[in-house]
C-alpha cells in the first residue's frame, strides 16, 4: 500500500490522468480485472440490446415529460409536476445507462478517473432523484389529506417547485460525493469490488440513506391509508375512493421500485461485507443492474393505467407529433372533422325547427354548451401543422 502511494504525485493530480493503470490496480484489487469477459473489438449482443431498450426508455419517459407539461393543464395538479419529476430522473436513469455501454468494455481503462467517477455517478444520481421524487410525492399526499386548511394553489405550487429542486440539488450532491473526493483512489484496501474507485464507507452511507428514505415513505403511506380507512365521513366518500385510487397507484410505484432496485442494493450490502475476491457473485452485476434500470421503462406504464387524463395527454401529443412529420395527412382529419360537425349541424338545425313549432310559452332553459368542447386536441394539432 505505501509503495502505491508513493507512485501517485498527489490524490488531486490522479483524477486526470490519462493512463488507464490506475483503473486497472484498482480492478486488478478487487478481482474484477481476472474474471472480466474477453475483450471484443464492437459491442456484444448484449449490449446492443441493452443499448436500444436504454434509448426506448430516454424516448418513453421523454414522451410522458413532455406530455405532463405541455398537455396536463399543471394548475391546481401537483401530483403531475411530481411526475413530471419521476419521468426527468427515469430519463436520466436511460441515459446514464447508455453513457455506462458506450464507455465499458475496452473504453473503460482508457478513461481518466475523474471520468470513471463521472460514469457510475450519473446511475446514483439518477437513483438518488428518485427516491427523492418518492418522498416528495408521499409528503405532498400525507400534507394535501391530512390538512384540512385550504391552501392556495399559487402557494402550494411554487412550494412544489422549490421542493423539486432541491430534490435536484440534494441527488447532484449525493450521486457526485465520489467525484467530489469520497472514493478510494488512495485508499486501495478500502475499495469496493462492485465499483473498484468507490470507497466501501460511501456505499454503506448510500445504502443506509435510501433505506431510511424508503422506510419513512412506506409509514407516509401506512399513515395515509389508515387515515382513509378510519374516516366515517359519508360526504366524502367520493373523495376517499379517489384517494385510495391514487394511492394505489402511488404505491405501485414505490412496490415496483424496491423490486427492481432491490437486487442491486443487496448485492451493494454483500459488497460492503465482502472482502476482495472472495465473492464471486459481485463479478458479474450486468443483468442486475438491468433489472434496476428497468424500473424506469416500468413506471411510464404505472402512470398511463392509474391516470385517464395522462393517457388522453400521451394519446394527443402522439397524434399531434404524427400530423406536424407528416405520417397522417391533415386533410383526412380536417375533411371528417368539417363532415361530422357539418352532420351535427344539420341535425341540430333540424332538431330546433322541430322544437319550433312546439314551442310553448313557458321559458326554455338555455342549452348546454357541452358540444362545443367536442373538438379533440387533433383539431389544435391541425391549426398547428396547417400553419
Amino acid at each position: 500500500m505505501e509503495g502505491y502511494s508513493r507512485l501517485l504525485p498527489s490524490c488531486t493530480d490522479s483524477y486526470s490522468w490519462k493512463n488507464g493503470s490506475l483503473i486497472m490496480d484498482h480492478y486488478n484489487h478487487t478481482g474484477r480485472l481476472q474474471n472480466r469477459k474477453p475483450s471484443q473489438n464492437g459491442m456484444s449482443t448484449a449490449a446492443v440490446g441493452l443499448l436500444c431498450f436504454s434509448i426506448c426508455i430516454i424516448l418513453e419517459n421523454l414522451v410522458v415529460l413532455l406530455a405532463v407539461l405541455f398537455r396536463v393543464r399543471l394548475r391546481h395538479r401537483w401530483v403531475y409536476i411530481c411526475i413530471a419529476n419521476i419521468a426527468l430522473s427515469d430519463l436520466l436513469t436511460g441515459t446514464a445507462y447508455v453513457v455506462n455501454i458506450c464507455m465499458s468494455g475496452t473504453q473503460t481503462f482508457q478513461l481518466t478517473p475523474s471520468l470513471w467517477l463521472f460514469r457510475e455517478g450519473l446511475l446514483f444520481v439518477a437513483l438518488a432523484a428518485s427516491i427523492f421524487s418518492l418522498l416528495l410525492i408521499a409528503v405532498e399526499r400525507y400534507s394535501t389529506m391530512m390538512t384540512p386548511l385550504h391552501q392556495k394553489s399559487a402557494r402550494k405550487t411554487y412550494r412544489i417547485y422549490g421542493l423539486v429542486l432541491l430534490c435536484w440539488v440534494a441527488a447532484l450532491g449525493i450521486g457526485f460525493l465520489p467525484l467530489l473526493g469520497w472514493n478510494c483512489i488512495c485508499h486501495l484496501s478500502s475499495c469496493s469490488t462492485l465499483l473498484p474507485l468507490y470507497s466501501k464507507s460511501y456505499i454503506l452511507f448510500t445504502l443506509v440513506l435510501f433505506f431510511l428514505i424508503l422506510l419513512a415513505i412506506g409509514i407516509i403511506y401506512f399513515a395515509i391509508y389508515w387515515h382513509v380507512r378510519s374516516s366515517g365521513d359519508a360526504r366524502s366518500a367520493r373523495n376517499q375512493k379517489r384517494s385510495l385510487r391514487l394511492l394505489k397507484a402511488v404505491i405501485s410505484i414505490v412496490g415496483a421500485f424496491v423490486v427492481c432496485w432491490g437486487p442491486l442494493f443487496i448485492l451493494l450490502l454483500m459488497d460492503f461485507f465482502c472482502f476482495s475476491r472472495s465473492c464471486s457473485a459481485l463479478y458479474n452485476p450486468e443483468w442486475v443492474i438491468a433489472l434496476a434500470v428497468l424500473n424506469s421503462a416500468m413506471n411510464p406504464v404505472i402512470y398511463s393505467f392509474g391516470s385517464l387524463e395522462l393517457r388522453k395527454a400521451i394519446a394527443s401529443l402522439l397524434c399531434c407529433c404524427c400530423l406536424l412529420l407528416g405520417v397522417f395527412d391533415s386533410k383526412t382529419f380536417m375533411s371528417k372533422e368539417t363532415s361530422s360537425t357539418s352532420g351535427s349541424r344539420h341535425s341540430s338545425l333540424r332538431n330546433s325547427f322541430s322544437k319550433v313549432r312546439n314551442l310553448s310559452t313557458s321559458p326554455q332553459p338555455p342549452p348546454r354548451s357541452s358540444k362545443k368542447t367536442r373538438l379533440s386536441s387533433t383539431t389544435s394539432c391541425l391549426s398547428v401543422s396547417s400553419g
